[in-house]
Formats: structure tokens, sequence, C-alpha cells
């Protein structure tokens, strides 16, 4: 009998029952409660990944508060905490573009001093991906903190790259610390970075897929058990100062329609190629930064350029949250949010290639909203029956979807951002499944492996 029905111990790591059940056959047979692989979840894996979620937490509050002072002073109180687009609408037109003017200054002098003289590694996918896991914490806190200046006086990038980047950071200096292999080191780096974005979007479910899906590439549980611990514990620490609501409230639940539905086939493919499109555009200013004392001079002029636009187009200063907010909730004209859908990608790659650092998840995510709701404006003029707000997170969550060539963590995070939508459910995920296919088989690089860096030895052949 018991040649017939091993034991359970032949899996790692053990399981507490050792007995198989009657039909004999192993728990085993269903894939996803293997052995832990290369990454054991030993008893101080898991303490380092509880700590990393705190400190994770901690530094995204902190960030979080650096950003909204930035942005209180150069614009106005309550600037940081969601009335940034009112507060530049309402400035003088000197009030507008001295802040920007300022972070193009900052941005030059502070990242050229930082590249030249400070060493370390400060890019999360790359450690993961490629590397050891291993980040310079005086780089990556630098790097850090001019990202949220900039971006608090209104360069177009994202919030979350720093947050990511400290969450990372927690992680390999905890996994330092505690001895923890290569293997394990990267798990808890991918695990930090995906609990920075976590909270301070307050996407516990997202950030955890994220990890996953983006920086690990694998839904499986030895990945997805310790993702979701640390996401959470992120996300609970920074409820201590940051909202615990949606980050874009007070929107319907949109219903279900067949129009969207039908919408969601042909906006999906095209969204693909045009992710494709932003992609690759992101990927050549990425690798034709300035160099040298260009690098100075580079941020003053790009941000001089967004300065320009923004007198016309407030909405394109920032991360694109203001924009996205108002394509949700069906505000405005058709032909301004297709002029921001246009503007808004190449502003912020203009930031982008001046050499400036910041994300790139809420402008490509503003992008994908501005798109649905201008094409599916003129749908709904054609075949009523879904509000433009619809429109705009289906083309949301297929464009960040595609854009991250992660179409679960992309669903999951709209649906967080927004904790309305679910009605939408199926139109959301065929235009994801089909923009992402489409970007995929086209192309198949992504918003972030568009970023890396030169390989420094030459790719071995097949």
């Amino acid at each position: 009998m018991s040649a017939r029905r091993p034991s359970e111990r032949l899996r790692s790591p053990q399981p507490v029952l050792r007995r198989r059940i009657e039909s004999g056959r192993a728990a085993m047979d269903q894939p996803n409660v293997t052995g832990d692989g290369d990454v054991p979840l030993t008893a101080r894996f898991w303490v380092m990944v509880v700590l990393t979620g705190v400190g994770s937490g901690l530094f995204g509050v902190l960030l979080m508060l650096l950003l909204f002072a930035v942005a209180d002073l150069a614009y106005g109180p309550g600037a940081g905490e969601g009335n940034f687009e009112a507060a530049v609408g309402a400035a003088s037109w000197v009030g507008r573009v001295v802040p920007l003017l300022a972070a193009g200054v900052i941005a030059g002098l502070g990242w050229y001093l930082l590249r030249r003289y400070v060493p370390g590694r400060s890019d999360v996918d790359d450690s993961v991906w490629t590397g050891d896991g291993r980040l310079g914490f005086r780089r990556s806190l630098g790097t850090s903190v001019l990202s949220e200046i900039v971006v608090g006086l209104g360069a177009s990038l994202g919030r979350e790259a720093a947050p990511k980047l400290m969450g990372g950071v927690c992680g390999s200096l905890l996994a330092e610390w505690s001895g923890l292999s290569t293997a394990q080191r990267r798990l808890l780096v991918a695990c930090g970075a995906g609990a920075g974005l976590a909270c301070v979007y307050n996407v516990p479910l997202g950030g955890a897929l994220f990890t996953a899906e983006v920086l690990v590439g694998a839904v499986r549980l030895p990945v997805m058990l310790p993702a979701l611990a640390c996401s959470s514990v992120a996300t609970f620490t920074a409820w201590v100062a940051l909202p615990n609501g949606p980050v874009y409230p007070g929107l319907p639940a949109y219903p279900f329609s067949l129009a969207a539905l039908v919408w969601s086939v042909p906006a999906g493919i095209v969204i693909g190629f045009l992710a494709v499109a932003l992609v690759r555009l992101i990927a050549w200013v990425t690798h034709r930064t300035p160099r040298g004392r260009w690098q100075l001079v580079a941020p003053l002029g790009a941000f001089a350029v967004l300065a320009a636009l923004g007198l016309a187009f407030p909405q394109l200063y920032g991360n694109g949250k203001d924009l996205a907010a108002q394509a949700f909730g069906g505000v405005g004209p058709l032909w301004l949010l297709a002029v921001l859908f246009l503007l808004k990608p190449l502003v912020t790659c203009l930031c982008l290639g001046s050499g400036a650092s910041g994300g790139l998840f809420t402008p490509v995510l503003a992008t994908g909203a501005a798109f649905g709701a201008s094409l599916g404006g003129v749908w709904s003029m054609l075949w009523p029956g879904s509000p433009v707000g619809a429109y705009a997170m289906i083309g949301a969550a297929a464009m960040i979807g595609a854009g991250m060539q992660a179409p679960l963590a992309g669903l999951a995070i709209v649906l967080e951002l927004t904790q309305t939508g679910f009605g939408l459910m199926v139109p959301m995920m065929v235009a994801t499944l089909l923009a992402t296919a489409v970007a995929r088989w086209v192309d198949g690089y992504s918003i972030y492996s568009a970023r890396l860096a030169e390989r420094v030895t030459p790719v071995a052949g097949p």
C-alpha cells in the first residue's frame, strides 16, 4: 500500500498532513500547489515580507507627503491632494510657467550630480529581471526625492516610480541584512516594488498582481502569497496618512450594455496597436537622453515646452490623474479629450527623454481613458446605450494592460482605482485581452522593458 501511495514528503515544503486522500492522487497534481522552487518560503523570508511591506508603506507615505507639499507650495493649498488641475487652471500664466521652469533647473542639476557622483543601482525592473536584486540606497533615495519634486511641480510623469523604487530598496536591504538567498532577494524586491505601487494608489490586489505578472512573470502560489501579504501590509500601513478610498471617487456604477461590448472589440484591437506605438516611442526617447553637460539644460527645455502647452491645456500638467478623472466622469467636449489623448503621451515622452526620472503608469492610463472617452463618445452617437465615462474605463484598462503586458493587473488596478465598473467587466476584459494580445503579437515590449538600459555584455546567440 505504501508503495502505491508514496508519502507527500516528496513535496517541498513538506505538508503537515502526510497521508494522502483515499484516491491516492497527489496534491501536486494541481500545478499551483507544487513546491516553492528555488525560492523557499521560510519563516525568515515571511518575516522579511512583512517588514518590507511596512517599509514600503512608510516610504510611500513620506514620498506622497513630499509630493503634496511641493504641489501646495507651487500652486496653492489643496493642489497636492486632489485639486491639482483646478489649482493649475486658476493660476496666472506666470504661476503656471515658473514652477515648471524651476522643475527643469532642479531636475537638470539634481540628476546630473546624482548620476555623476552617487554610485549604485536604482532600476527595480532590471535588478529583478537580469540582476541579483541589489539596489543602492543613496542613489535610489535621491532619484525618488527628485522624481516626486518634479512631478509635484507639474512634470508629466507618474508619481508611482519613487515608491515602487523605495519599496524595492526595502526588500533589497532587508534581504541582505537577513542573509536571504539571491532568488529570495529578487522575489522580496519584486514584492516591495509592487507594494510601493499598491500603497500610494490604494490598490493592494493590483499591486500584488503587478508583482506577479510584471516583475516575476508567474501567477502561482509561491509568488502570489508573499505578493499579497506585502501589498496588503504596505497599503494598511499607508492608511496612517493616505486616503483609504478610491483614487477616483464618486463615479457612477456604469451598467453593462451591448453597445459597449461590441465597441470593445475594434477598440481593443486599435488600442493594441496604439500601445505598441507608445512603447516604441518610450524606448526611442529613453535611449536618446542627453549626454554630458546637456543633461543640465535638457529638462529645462522640455519642461518649458510643457509649460507653453499647459497655458492652453492645464490637464497636461502632472501625472494625468485629473485627465483620467475627467474622462471617467464623461466631463468635457469630445474634441478636447481627443486632443489630450494625442498630447499627453507626447509631453510625457518629452519629459522622459530629457533625462527626468518618473513613472509611466498614470500617464498611460490617462491616455487610454482619453482615447476611450473620445472614440466612445462618437460611437455612442451612432449606438446609444453607454455614457462616455464607461468607454473611458474600458479604454484605460485596455491601454494599461497592453502597455504593461499584464492584463490581470491592468483590470484589477482600474477596478480598485475607481471601486466601480464591475458592470463593465466583460467589455473591459474583451478590450484588454485583444489589446494585450495584439501588442504581444506585434512587438511584446512593455513600458517597463522598453526602458531597460543597454546590455553591457553582448547577448549570447542561440
